[in-house]
């Protein structure tokens, strides 16, 4: 068994998220190799997890890095939110959720789906290979203009309108359906400068895609309030994020929880009776420090934010 992903913001993670009472439950909404919950069970041995990861080929990693652990670990095998949509009410509620919104170094190195533009790999970039459109198939359908809008709406890309017209030229002589022939196109697309600056002219538009084919964005709101739904009043939510946009959906998320009173601003006098559901932790997030870069660069990206449940919500 290789493992090839590092955990971010393990440490820090470690500290918010740590039981505070014997027996406690907790959710690794995204288990991935399962670094985080390794650390976790070694550290705290009184702790339940159950891992959910949506991949079957890297949740076969964590069952077999974990299986020591016994019967102090479960797994399920799907997308979080169909977990907590379906968490039988006479189950014990969490006491602590974890969801790392990062894609696990494993998928770039070993899924061999197209994550990455170093390998020459046919572009799927599905976590759960039997749900949706890959991305190669979607890259194909798209109009040049949607395809624009993708770029900009998933990655903030600079230069989507450059790189979704040389796209659409190269699709009249065939469909595009390799990481390597994309990478290139893009390369082309764009000027000298980004071309040869810091960061793969490339990286922006396999995210957008990766974001569009697995609806990251879309289903991170969806996620967030359903794991808070069968989180235990006092339990804590932890997120990892990686970039601005999904960092934005987490931050609002916490900050609307946060809020005493609902009521539209121009309303004259409170009547919602507004109490607040959570309690923040994070300030304005924590972020991995020179040494944990250092030895993990992808960690320079990385985001925890957490907050403590106060109550359930009306109809939660």
């Amino acid at each position: 068994m290789e493992i090839v992903h590092t955990p971010v913001l393990l440490e820090e993670t470690l500290k918010i998220l740590s039981p505070r009472s014997q027996g406690e439950l907790m959710i690794d909404a995204t288990l991935g190799e399962g670094g985080h919950s390794n650390a976790f069970l070694s550290q705290f041995p009184e702790l339940r997890i159950i891992g959910i990861d949506a991949d079957e080929d890297i949740q076969k990693t964590a069952k077999s890095r974990l299986e020591h652990f016994g019967e102090r670990i479960n797994f399920y095998t799907g997308w979080a939110q169909d977990f907590f949509d379906e968490y039988p009410v006479e189950y014990k509620r969490p006491d602590t959720i974890l969801i790392d919104l990062g894609i696990s170094l494993f998928h770039y190195e070993k899924s061999r789906r197209g994550f990455s533009f170093r390998y020459d790999e046919k572009l799927d970039m599905r976590l759960n290979t039997s749900d949706g459109i890959s991305a190669a198939e979607l890259l194909n359908r798209l109009s040049e203009k949607d395809l624009a809008d993708l770029l900009f709406n998933n990655a903030e890309e600079r230069y989507s309108r450059r790189i979704a017209k040389a796209i659409a030229e190269e699709k009249k002589s065939a469909p595009i359906e390799s990481s390597i022939i994309l990478a290139d196109i893009i390369e082309r697309a764009v000027p000298p400068s980004y071309r040869h600056g810091p960061v793969h002219p490339a990286t922006k538009t396999f995210q957008a895609l990766r974001i569009a084919v697995n609806g990251e964005l879309s289903r991170l709101e969806y996620l967030l309030d359903s794991a808070f739904s069968v989180l235990e009043p006092g339990g804590r939510l932890g997120v990892i994020s990686f970039h601005s946009l999904e960092d934005r959906i987490v931050k609002n998320f916490f900050k609307d929880k946060n809020r005493d009173c609902i009521c539209p601003p121009e309303a004259p006098i409170c009547k919602c009776r507004g109490q607040r559901a959570v309690s923040i932790l994070t300030g304005k997030g924590i972020k991995a420090g020179d040494e944990e870069i250092r030895r993990n660069p992808p960690s320079r990206s990385a985001r925890l934010r957490a907050a403590e449940k106060l109550l359930d919500e009306a109809g939660s």
